[in-house]
Formats: C-alpha cells, structure tokens, sequence
C-alpha cells in the first residue's frame, strides 16, 4: 500500500516532467543570442519572446514565415530545433 502511495505522488508531481534539455555545452561556445535572434527574423520569423531555459535551450514565442504561431526550443551551440509547437 505505501508503494502505491508513494507511485501515485510521483506521478502527480510536477518534478516528474523532464524539462526540455538542449545542450550540456559551456556558455562561451554558445551563438550569440543578438545574432542568433537577428538570423531568425532574417528566415522570416518574428519574436514577441525570447529566453534562455533552465534546460540551456534558447527558445522563442512568435510566428514563422506563414504567420503561424510557433514556441521552438533550440540548441544554443548547433542552432538547431530541438523541439517545437506550431498552432494553426
């Protein structure tokens, strides 16, 4: 019984959810965040948000070149996505 409880509150807990992790790479090997963001709105994209994650990821809230809504993780280092959400 007290496994079952203890299994039931880990998977109602929120530090459960693995964060999105991007890179594991010092800082001074990272794109510079003004030219990285600079590179994506010249790709088409415009950002209402941007922001480093606790998973070292640079991310962006905006719309890309379609005039979609997008929330993108990206690597920091490579530029790459990592992972995104495109609405619509």
């Amino acid at each position: 019984m007290r496994k079952l409880l203890l299994l039931s509150l880990a998977l109602a807990s929120p530090l459960t959810f693995a964060a999105t992790e991007c890179t594991t790479a010092d800082k001074s090997q990272w794109q510079d965040q003004d030219k990285f963001q600079a590179d994506l709105k010249a790709q088409g994209y415009e950002i209402n948000k941007f922001k480093v994650t606790g998973g070292n990821c640079y991310e962006i809230y905006g719309f890309d070149k379609d005039g979609k809504k997008v929330e993108i993780y990206f690597d920091p280092v490579s530029g790459k996505p990592v992972k995104s959400n495109v609405e619509g």
